[in-house]
């Protein structure tokens, strides 16, 4: 639960490694990022006694929209990218890349294609909050199953560009497996020793890795570091195209 000035924004794990996220905004109104799961979403929304006025959906993955049903039931208007419609559950509001809705504060959707061509990212400033999904991850990022390396690098160096401070929610805990992989790209790093060692104490503590920082993954993360040198070195591909050492870092991870 990482709490700001207007919002409390609750992390629930959901299936075996996913996670949907529910905010609430001060003054009230209740917002939920993704409908991994019913059982978990419905039991804490009444532990709470909160109702779900949105759920923004960030893809038409199985694993990110079962339980939007269920919370539909409930009163939730269901909110997500209007190019995909077509493969979404029943959309009460088409939502456009770059289109700025009110969720108390601005609340921006961002264009992130590369796991699948219609992936939309939520940015909410004012609670310092990214909910990326499977397009940006704890120390990693989604496959490519519809989208293609340049896409994926893309929407990599669009949410990089935000502030250092941003609180990144991501949709699976993954991190100790990206982890792992991301030392056998940098193994030298010591900023990669110490996140190594924080992940693999907290998951030994049964505690999960998401949310994590901006700042965390600009210093760890291989898929956000393709276009430095020391990375292009490390894979030996001094002189490449950034998006080609992306591509050879992501082809490395399906394979490690």
């Amino acid at each position: 639960m990482v709490p700001s000035m207007a919002y409390i924004i609750h992390t629930l794990p959901c299936r075996s490694d996913n996670f949907a996220f529910v905010i609430e905004k001060e003054g009230g109104g209740v917002a939920i990022v993704d409908a991994p799961e019913a059982g978990p979403i419905l039991s804490f929304l009444e532990q709470k006694g909160l109702t779900p006025d949105i759920l923004l959906l960030t893809h038409h993955h199985h694993d990110h929209v079962e339980a939007t049903e269920d919370l539909r039931a409930l009163g939730a208007e269901v909110w997500g990218a209007g190019t995909d419609a077509h493969r979404l559950p029943p959309l009460d509001r088409a939502l456009t890349p770059g289109e700025t809705m009110l969720f108390g504060d601005r609340l921006e959707v961002i264009d992130v294609p590369g796991h699948t061509v219609g992936h939309i990212a939520f940015h909410l400033p004012a609670a310092q909050a990214l909910f990326s999904a499977d397009s940006l991850m704890a120390m990693g990022c989604g496959r490519l199953f519809e989208g293609t390396a340049a896409q994926m690098w893309q929407s990599l160096l669009t949410l990089r560009a935000l502030p250092d401070d941003t609180i990144v929610y991501s949709g699976h805990e993954y991190t100790a497996a990206n982890c792992a992989f991301a030392l056998t790209v940098e193994p030298e790093s010591a900023a990669l020793a110490a996140r190594s060692a924080e992940v693999t104490a907290r998951r030994a503590r049964g505690e999960w890795t998401v949310p994590s920082r901006l700042s965390e993954e600009k210093a760890t993360n291989p898929f956000l570091r393709a276009d430095l040198p020391a990375v292009k070195a490390a894979m030996g591909m001094e002189g490449a195209a950034d998006v080609d050492v992306f591509a050879a870092i992501r082809s490395a991870k399906d394979r490690f």
